[in-house]
């Protein structure tokens, strides 16, 4: 179908010259942004998890204590993911 259309038009494809408008930085800060946000996402959705696991525990200690640690490593792993989205974006936006 896009033949046609560039057929109606008079264009051919020894007209359309491929221009690349991203570099390697930005296609890599892209990837890592995109990682950053599904490790935020999958962050969060842990949170969400500890706190329900924490609510049903009925005060079972080994209960509220896997709830209790789970929150604290998806803290801990959402601060580490907040520290390397600082870090990569200063370094690839060449602030240093």
């Amino acid at each position: 179908m896009w033949p046609i259309f560039s057929a109606l038009k008079g264009v051919s494809a020894q007209d359309i010259k491929y221009q690349s408008s991203a570099d390697n930085s930005s296609i890599l800060q892209n990837v890592l942004n995109t990682a950053y946000i599904w490790a935020g996402v999958v962050a969060v959705i842990v949170i969400i998890v500890a706190g329900f696991m924490y609510t049903v525990s009925q005060d079972d200690p080994s209960q509220v204590s896997r709830a209790k640690n789970t929150l604290l490593g998806a803290i801990v792993g959402l601060a580490v993911v907040l520290l390397a989205f600082v870090i990569t974006n200063t370094v690839l936006n060449g602030v240093f």
